[in-house]
């Protein structure tokens, strides 16, 4: 981990494992460019039968058919392939629990804490899936993967191991054969890989469109060097497959701003749920006619085509189906129009109807919110969510979104933020409710959508809403609080100070190893505690990071320690 002025610049350490002789195509055709280099990232994916290779260099991806000589360790992978053994065969798995003094369970948890499967797949902790340990049957492994269909070399459970070098081709097929029910449940883990695991600092260029396990091994060709990427699927089930130099954190990075154009074409699938919603909820209607011809009587049922909706108090609005809206006329009861949307199809049409796209960015920070809201605050009917149009809730548009909104759905699919109330408004934010107006502004100055969530909810995790991955800040108790009485205290003191800007009030976080440190992008703080001065001295340390991050002072760790020990040590008036 490298930091400088206190602001966490690389993510967390990736897992080296040790890596049998690979033969000679192997770490070569896994390598990829660093400056100066020779090789480009490397991007395999498996579509519509055919699979494809692309160099992730200079100008646009190039795509070619997949060489059949192209090999790669599975690394990490493997880990995948157990979970979705497990899965897929309804298995049940303790929690491990880490004993301390293993240097692997650096990559599971603290020494008498335990860890559960989703986690140990995120945080990539091999001791949990260890075979052994969890009882597996070789037999009843082979069966398993005979029947999806896998290449050989899975059907072994012996030979599923990290140092195992396999044709990323066969790697792909594997994927592919893994059975719906498991991949969908990887699928949803994997998310949190971009927003908490090794890919953290990447979503603003992957959305949540790559779900993958990533994996990283020494480089046979290069003594004490890397080679890494990840392996999983794509929005669409595709799978899919990254390689090259350096660790998989340093892959994903690099590959994130080549990948992105691409992946905004992958089509994504709108089966992950279904919304219900009671259209026009606080307005009881009085007719629904046809558009064309005009005024044309409609009879209860699914309505296709165009219409006008006429309320009780004299307004009209038009309304455009496809078979989603249905009107009902209960006996003895007002007609009534009921939607059923598809999940990001309901996203959208909540961006479009309480906000714009002028911003993607805030859009996309606005789709997050949405989903959010909804899986917070629907009931549950028929399968589907279940929620009114309306002001009190969220407003949906009666006709299909833009394209622009949907991209902004799609390219967040299934992301929520857990562990916070969420809400938002127009142009009156406040703690825990976004504000529309500055969520634009900020996205006009450059932030990405992660980034403005963050301002709002700093203490929140980004994960898919159909995984059970969250909770990844342990807030120090009262440390906030703390901190929220001071920061209005030293704003006076620190205005006429050049570079500093008031940052947005921070979520105060545990660390997990390591010395305190501030999150920028993510709106935290990280300390050990909040139990003496230099404690409290820790955190304004920190905290200053954040109001001097656009000037070089917040680089200067002479100042930032001296502006936080006269700020704790001098009393106030």
């Amino acid at each position: 981990m490298r930091r400088a002025g206190g602001v966490l610049l690389v993510l967390a350490s990736v897992m080296v494992s040790a890596l049998a002789p690979g033969g000679a195509g192997t770490a070569a055709a896994a390598a990829a460019a660093q400056p100066g280099g020779a090789e480009p990232v490397r991007f395999a994916r498996l579509a519509d039968g055919e699979a494809r290779l692309y160099r992730l260099g200079p100008g646009a991806p190039v795509a070619t058919p997949l060489p059949p000589g192209l090999r790669a360790p599975l690394g990490s992978v493997w880990k995948l392939f157990v979970y979705s053994y497990l899965v897929g065969t309804d298995a049940a798995s303790q929690d491990y629990t880490c004993r301390g003094g293993d240097p692997e369970e650096a990559y599971c948890c603290a020494a008498g804490r335990r860890i559960d499967r989703e986690r140990a797949l995120v945080q990539s902790c091999g001791r949990y899936f260890e075979p052994r340990r969890l009882g597996l049957s070789g037999a009843d492994w082979r069966r398993f993967w005979q029947a999806a269909g896998a290449p050989a070399w899975l059907q072994d459970m012996q030979a599923v191991r990290a140092e195992r070098t396999v044709p990323v081709a066969e790697l792909l097929a594997a994927l592919q054969a893994v059975p719906p029910a498991a991949q969908q449940a990887a699928s949803a883990t994997l998310v949190s890989v971009l927003t908490v695991g090794r890919g953290e600092g990447t979503l603003a260029s992957y959305g949540s469109l790559l779900r993958a396990k990533t994996w990283t091994m020494p480089d046979p060709a290069r003594p004490g060097a890397s080679i890494g990427g990840a392996a999983g699927w794509l929005a669409d089930g595709s799978p899919a497959w990254l390689g090259g130099q350096g660790g998989s954190a340093d892959v994903l990075r690099r590959a994130a701003p080549l990948l992105r154009p691409m992946l905004a074409t992958v089509p994504v699938p709108d089966d992950g749920a279904c919304v219900l919603v009671d259209m026009f909820e606080r307005y009881p209607l009085r007719e629904v006619t046809t558009a064309v011809p005009a005024g044309g009587a409609v009879p209860a049922g699914r309505l296709d085509g165009s219409f006008v909706a006429v309320f009780a108090n004299g307004n009209s609005v038009r309304l455009q189906s496809r078979g989603e809206l249905s009107l009902l006329r209960p006996p003895g009861a007002p007609a009534r129009i009921v939607g059923r949307f598809g999940l990001n199809d309901y996203v959208a049409r909540v961006v479009e109807r309480e906000g714009d796209t002028a911003e993607p960015e805030a859009a996309r920070a606005l789709a997050v919110a949405a989903r959010s809201y909804l899986v917070q605050q629907a009931t549950r009917a028929q399968g589907c969510f279940r929620i009114a149009d309306s002001s009190r809730t969220q407003r949906v548009l009666p006709h299909a979104p833009a394209a622009a909104a949907r991209h902004a759905a799609d390219q967040t699919d299934g992301l929520v933020l857990s562990g916070v109330a969420v809400r938002y408004h127009h142009d009156a934010g406040g703690k825990g409710r976004m504000d529309w107006t500055e969520a634009k502004r900020a996205a006009g100055q450059g932030l990405a959508f992660d980034a403005i969530l963050a301002r709002w909810w700093p203490q929140a995790t980004l994960t898919s809403f159909q995984s059970p991955v969250a909770g990844d800040c342990l807030e120090i108790a009262g440390a906030r609080q703390w901190l929220a009485g001071r920061a209005k205290q030293w704003q006076g003191r620190l205005a006429a100070e050049s570079g500093y800007e008031t940052p947005p009030l921070p979520a105060v976080c545990a660390v997990r190893e390591g010395r305190p440190y501030a999150d920028a992008r993510r709106n935290r703080l990280y300390i050990h505690r909040l139990a003496s001065e230099d404690d409290q001295i820790a955190l304004a340390h920190e905290y200053l990071h954040l109001a001097f991050a656009h000037h070089p002072r917040g680089q200067d760790e002479s100042f930032i320690e001296a502006q936080a020990r006269k700020l704790v040590r001098t009393p106030f008036p």
